[in-house]
């Protein structure tokens, strides 16, 4: 600090008890003060920010994942019962524990002599039940032993709230693998993952739209079932990574351009609105309760003049074949009645 900073905060002191007094130092040896530095991190808060920023990015990479070939979700066939199912602890249908288990995290069936296991074995490869150390409550697999395996499984689960998006099952409500849809990126079972994936690129809208204005919707959310324009899929919420498509401003799932998709929109069947009325509910199966009831109360008037129509028509048809048929009897009987008379003139001349 030098002479005149010190002599100008001294004289900052004085004048500051008497507010009518003015200092008298000259304006050039006033100077800024210097800016606090901000305070040092303790070990503690670089810990916390560490942790999150470790588990943004599992979050980030689980999502990256194959689950189809993730050893957690391995084809397994029960020795007991010989059902296929998925890689378990226990088997879903009879309870049986397997002699070989299959670790969910490495993938091994055999603990080297040389890996790093919590449970240590010099000399000996350790197999079944000697080989594992937990079972995982996401996926319902056995963990081995190893100290990485068993410190990193249960924070990198692939299976970590794996509820079918069709059904509502978890992995312990059904005993088939779990996949994820190519399209939404959604968990399914194995029960529901075709019949799912078929019709997963159907819009909840009747048109192409974007849903917040009158413009064609350049970018879909398969999630959503919904198109924005490249207005409205700018988000304040969800931000957009550079060199990545925007964000769904409703979901934050990354969008596709509807040109590279193979997108239909919803279609309306005639049954379900003939005949409804928009202040009553459809209380009936499938939407058509209000339909036969206003064909009841007669208001069908058109559809069943249509049918007069159609049975008139019918009618028609019927006296016309009637007519035809007595026509060919009649010529049938007018030829028999010849050959009978031809008959009898012959054996008149023979006689």
């Amino acid at each position: 600090m030098t002479t005149a900073e010190a002599l100008w905060r001294a004289a900052l002191r004085i004048f500051s008890r008497c507010p009518t007094a003015k200092p008298t130092v000259s304006c050039a040896a006033t100077r800024p003060l210097e800016p606090k530095m901000p305070k040092k991190k303790t070990g503690a808060r670089k810990k916390a920010e560490s942790r999150k920023e470790r588990e943004k990015q599992t979050r980030a990479n689980r999502d990256v994942i194959d689950v189809a070939k993730h050893p957690c979700n391995f084809n397994m066939d029960c020795d007991k019962c010989q059902r296929k199912q998925k890689n378990r602890a226990f088997c879903y249908f009879c309870n049986s524990v397997q002699k070989l288990p299959v670790c969910a995290q490495c993938g091994k069936t055999k603990c080297m002599k040389s890996s790093d296991c919590v449970i240590k074995h010099p000399g000996i490869h350790a197999t079944g039940m000697a080989m594992v150390g937990a079972v995982c409550d996401f996926c319902e697999a056995w963990v081995c032993h190893g100290r990485k395996c068993l410190s990193t499984h249960s924070c990198v689960c692939p299976l970590t709230d794996a509820d079918c998006i069709e059904c509502d099952r978890a992995v312990w409500d059904h005993g088939g693998r779990i996949f994820r849809c190519s399209f939404c990126h959604n968990f399914l079972c194995e029960d529901d993952q075709f019949e799912h994936q078929a019709s997963c690129q159907v819009l909840q809208a009747e048109t192409y739209k974007c849903i917040s204005c009158n413009r064609l919707g350049q970018h879909s959310c398969l999630r959503c079932k919904a198109c924005y324009c490249d207005d409205h899929a700018k988000s304040k919420v969800f931000k957009q990574e550079k060199g990545k498509a925007p964000p769904c401003p409703k979901c934050g799932h990354e969008t596709q351009e509807t040109k590279d998709l193979s997108m239909s929109t919803r279609t309306l069947k005639f049954g379900r609105q003939a005949g409804a009325d928009d202040d009553e509910d459809d209380d009936g199966a499938s939407g058509y309760d209000a339909y036969w009831k206003n064909l009841a109360s007669g208001g069908g008037q058109r559809d069943d003049c249509g049918e007069d129509d159609y049975d008139d028509d019918d009618d028609d048809d019927d006296e016309e074949e009637e007519e035809e048929d007595e026509d060919e009897e009649e010529e049938e009987e007018e030829e028999d009645k010849a050959a009978d008379s031809v008959a009898a003139l012959k054996l008149d001349g023979a006689a």
